[in-house]
């Protein structure tokens, strides 16, 4: 049986909580669909590398994240920049979140996959 799924903006919520929790920056650089929009993570490690992950349904039916940055050319910021531009404009529904930390900590308790 798949667990229920949590509204996006609460999920977002706990995210930036755990995020200040842990001594990092983080924001909310577009709003999307509260109950069930896409959710898309900046991490920028503050030294012009970057990464990006999506959010995911696993085989099981359980979240998870994949980190897409291997498919981008680059990790400098601006190459992840340009993704995110190009998923902002495909989906006006999704979320994308921000994170400034220099150790990289994406702060999720869902795994992450390559």
């Amino acid at each position: 049986m798949t667990p229920p799924r949590i509204q996006s903006k609460l999920w977002v919520e706990a995210l930036l909580a755990r995020v200040y929790q842990g001594g990092a920056a983080a924001f909310v650089s577009q709003t999307g669909e509260e109950e069930r929009g896409d959710i898309l993570i900046k991490i920028a490690k503050m030294d012009g590398t970057a990464k990006v992950l999506t959010k995911s349904i696993g085989i099981s039916g359980d979240s998870l994240f994949i980190d897409v940055t291997s498919r981008l050319q680059a990790n400098d910021e601006r190459c992840v920049d340009t993704y995110i531009q190009r998923a902002k404009e495909r989906d006006c529904d999704l979320w994308v979140v921000e994170i400034e930390d220099k150790e990289g900590r994406h702060f999720l308790t869902e795994p992450v996959e390559s």
